[in-house]
């Protein structure tokens, strides 16, 4: 087993600090109750790509959505709840020195997977995952010297209070740490490709036949706005967490301690130590609409980013692009001229994947029988999943850009072939000077399956019964130049 080494997540809230032992492939799959080693996890025997094949391109997600990381966050969770508690104070935690805080706080700060393990372990046993976080921490407990304390880690709690604090939690800070500066790199190069290509005319299609004139920038610049304005509406949607008792309502807080406000309490946990929206009144479970949200606006920006994947591909295939070779690769196994635009096929089947998971997760989730079923829980085990596929398929969009050369002679040889889409051209200032029936006779040059060039569309201006200053300004039109704003 190879030895990992710290990775530090810098959270936002109250400067909290997560340090992560990471793993390199070689991880030990624990098994049955004698704790016997089963098999190193490599890449070339994980049944996940994510796990095997893309490891390398996902690596910085495993702080956040691995086993570990969960158990990491939860044990958070719990600590930070005791030492609130502290700070009410509730009476039996009056002597409890804020001194010890810090080593508190050291429980998750210093968390390894060894620890993990430890809990895998007593959880052999409970066969209850949250509830082997609290007996682990009971432990440390005993070691500090609170062992009269430590019925009141997990006080009046369910699984769900700190499963639905743990889970928004890492993914507003993977989102934070690792989505959001993804999402900056892919968008701040195609903003750099549509100013570097601004004045690049290009032959528009529309059904996939010449349409009127473009600019290859203007066209990089849709996907870039499109893009912003995704984001922005991602930025509006709260990381809310339940945090209210078994069915949401503090019964076991309440009953136990009348006279203290315990939906003031929750609320000031839950967004001041973890920087969450606190959701009440709830069942026993977060509603999951503000994530359901998130994931539907996420599996857009993935079907932007797709829909580029898509135009670059057949730009490729229509030769406006070649693409950068690497000495040695093969871009064919049996045609040896081809350089195939794997890059964004890879991202497009990527992406594919994370929006059908996306989809499934918002439809899901927001739904539950009654107060709760278990439904949620094994769904949420699966959001990394997506953010794995998510993250390859920006990564694998990033290279094939990075790959592409502008071909401009083939993007002017296709406007000079397409002279009949000036025709809008000359229609409409024809309409403006009133001209009888100026679409009907374009329609009759350019509907004869004859080759429109430079040549005849001179001719045709000539036939017109206008002034030779608008004739003039009609023959200054050309297909590279009718490009618009």
């Amino acid at each position: 087993m190879l030895k990992g080494v710290i990775f530090s997540l810098n959270f936002g809230f109250n400067s909290l600090q997560l340090p992560y032992k990471k793993t390199i492939f070689a991880i030990p799959i624990i098994i049955g109750t004698k704790n016997q080693l089963y098999m190193s996890l490599s890449p070339l025997n994980a049944i996940s790509p994510i796990d095997g094949r893309y490891r390398n391109k996902v690596n910085e997600l495993a702080p956040y959505f691995s086993e570990e990381a969960l158990i990491k966050y939860r044990v958070l969770v719990e600590i930070e709840y005791f030492i609130a508690l502290c700070e009410i104070p509730l009476p039996q935690l009056q002597s409890v020195d804020s001194a010890i805080f810090d080593s508190l706080r050291a429980i998750y700060n210093d968390f390894s997977s060894d620890d993990a393990l430890a809990i895998k372990k007593i959880e052999s046993v409970t066969n209850h995952d949250v509830k082997a976080v609290e007996y682990f921490i009971k432990d440390q407990f005993d070691a500090l010297g609170l062992s009269e304390y430590k019925e009141f880690i997990h006080f009046g709690l369910t699984s769900q209070d700190i499963n639905n604090t743990a889970i928004p939690l890492s993914i507003k800070e993977a989102m934070n740490h690792v989505y959001v500066p993804e999402y900056f790199i892919v968008l701040e190069k195609l903003k750099t490709l549509s100013k570097d290509w601004a004045d690049i005319p290009m032959l528009a299609r529309t059904h996939g036949q010449p349409a009127s004139p473009t600019r290859l920038g203007k066209e990089i610049e849709v996907f870039v706005v499109r893009l912003e304005e995704q984001f922005n509406l991602l930025n509006d949607i709260p990381s809310a967490a339940k945090f209210g008792g078994a069915t949401g309502n503090f019964n076991a807080h309440h009953v136990a301690y009348p006279n203290i406000d315990w939906k003031a309490f929750g609320g000031k946990f839950v967004q001041e130590k973890l920087g969450l929206q606190h959701s009440f009144p709830t069942t026993q479970i977060e509603h999951y609409d503000h994530l359901a949200a998130l994931f539907d606006t996420l599996k857009r920006i993935n079907t932007i980013i797709l829909d580029l994947d898509r135009d670059i591909w057949t730009y490729v295939s229509m030769d406006y692009f070649k693409q950068k070779i690497k000495a040695g690769e093969v871009g064919s196994s049996a045609m040896p001229h081809k350089v195939n635009p794997i890059d964004f096929e890879n991202s497009e089947g990527n992406l594919g994947i994370a929006n059908a998971i996306f989809e499934h997760l918002s439809a899901k989730l927001p739904v539950s029988r009654l107060q709760r079923d278990l439904t949620d829980s094994t769904v949420l085990r699966n959001v990394g999943v997506p953010f794995g596929h998510t993250l390859i398929g920006f990564k694998s969009t990033l290279k094939g850009l990075d790959k592409l050369l502008l071909n401009e002679r083939k993007f002017a040889e296709d406007l000079e072939n397409n002279w009949a889409v000036v025709a809008e051209a000359i229609q409409t200032i024809l309409r403006r000077e009133g001209y009888p029936n100026p679409y009907e006779a374009l329609k009759g040059l350019t509907r004869t399956n004859s080759k429109i060039n430079k040549d005849s569309i001179s001719s045709f201006i000539d036939t017109l019964e206008v002034s030779n200053t608008i004739k003039e300004e009609l023959k200054r039109i050309t297909p590279s130049n009718y490009t618009g704003i």
